[in-house]
């Protein structure tokens, strides 16, 4: 590992919080897909798998904003560990009622039950925020951290899959939940890097962290994004199906995810300079770009290729994102900020993904790909509308490691 993600752990905890956070986030990509083949496999109906995926991912992306909510006024412990064990007590419903053949309202209840686990990666990149505020380290931090994002993407519906299908169909969906527990209850063991609750009215502040106009921006932008990978994962199933090598479509996304871990890796080791929100909207752009080859692809290799390339933006932006949300909403606030992108993405992966089934059905799947290409669209015209908002950060804010670094140089001067 290069000299500066060594560096990155030399802070007492971090490696202990960082690795149980990489534990606690494979359900992340676990959970939704080991749903939809224990349910197809017990059942035979995709439909219903389907619906149930979807309903996960919603449930979620309500809940988990007001998760983070209570996390910052309350603290990681005090909140996250009843939050984990109502995910778990849904997940272990949820499974009982599959095997057992209950009726399908409690299966959509315990559905929706799932939708409390807790947002694993912003509450360690909390924590990473807490160690190394106002220093180039914490870049480095949120790089690592986009790296495991993509690692837990990249695995995890393998693992999960793999073990429904070789060994019970309720495996994936289990294994998951015991990494869940694993994760939060390790991770809120760890009390002396976890950062300082903000009780409501401390900070003279109240109200949700989203009325913050440049969350407000980054929030909408990234439920474009989030279309473009929801879309581009059904999308690529049902190219590869065509074709007569279905199993190939998970080589595919893996690359695809590889390319983003490549970028952050990289990114990380790079000390950037200038405004950030200039630099989040070429990110933004560059995705948007990097879709309009699929449009092209006539064979999986060519698909394999052009994904790797497109994955190359995927990260590099989301590390950004993570610092202008610093720049844009209250130290108080932080976890529930970071959780509102990563809602943001997970509706617009529910959005995407049901666009591009209906393209899919109507024109096949190589006119799938038209999803991914307007959303991107979609994605950079409202960053281009909402850049002012970004170039004006929330008064109060500390700044981002290149604004300050800046600053220190005029003052300086």
């Amino acid at each position: 590992m290069p000299s500066p993600y060594r560096a990155l752990f030399a802070a007492p905890g971090s490696r202990s919080f960082s690795a149980a956070g990489f534990i606690g986030r494979m359900p992340l990509s676990m959970m939704g897909i080991g749903v939809v083949t224990m349910v197809s496999q017990l059942t035979g109906r995709y439909g219903l798998a389907g619906a149930l995926s979807a309903t996960i991912a919603l449930s979620a992306a309500l809940i988990g904003p007001q998760i983070s909510r209570l996390v910052d006024q309350h603290g990681q412990r005090r909140v996250l560990r009843p939050a984990t064990l109502v995910a778990l007590a849904a997940a272990a419903g949820l499974l009982l009622a599959a095997h057992f053949d209950w009726p399908e309202a409690v299966l959509f209840v315990c559905a929706a039950g799932i939708g409390s686990v807790p947002s694993l990666g912003a509450m360690i990149r909390a924590r990473w925020a807490a160690v190394y505020r106002g220093t180039p380290q914490l870049h480095t931090a949120y790089s690592f951290e986009s790296v495991v994002d993509e690692v837990c993407f990249i695995f995890g519906p393998i693992i999960s899959i793999g073990l429904s299908t070789a060994w019970f169909p309720e495996a994936g969906p289990l294994l998951a939940a015991g990494f869940l527990a694993a994760g939060v209850f390790w991770l809120t063991a760890q009390r002396a890097t976890e950062p300082e609750p903000h009780p409501r009215g401390r900070d003279g502040r109240g109200g949700t962290a989203l009325r913050s106009p440049g969350l407000q921006v980054l929030v909408a932008t990234f439920v474009a994004t989030g279309a473009i990978f929801g879309a581009v994962d059904v999308v690529t199933v049902a190219f590869a199906d065509e074709r007569g090598h279905k199993s190939a479509a998970s080589v595919v996304l893996a690359l695809y995810a590889a390319g983003s871990c490549v970028a952050g890796l990289v990114f990380g080791l790079l000390h950037v300079k200038g405004a950030p929100e200039r630099r989040w909207l070429l990110g933004v752009l560059l995705m948007s770009v990097s879709m309009i080859p699929l449009l092209l692809v006539g064979n999986l290799p060519f698909l394999a290729v052009a994904l790797f390339v497109a994955g190359l933006f995927i990260a590099p932006t989301m590390i950004t994102t993570m610092s202008l949300i610093e720049e844009h909403v209250p130290r108080a606030q932080l976890t529930e900020g970071m959780t509102w992108v990563s809602t943001g993405l997970a509706v617009g992966v529910a959005l995407g993904s049901s666009a591009a089934g209906w393209v899919i059905d109507a024109a096949g799947a190589r006119a799938g790909y038209g999803v991914p290409a307007v959303s991107g669209a979609v994605a950079a015209l409202v960053g281009f509308l909402g850049f002012r908002r970004l170039s004006r950060p929330a008064p109060g804010r500390g700044g981002t490691v290149e604004q300050h670094d800046e600053r220190q140089e005029r003052n300086v001067a």
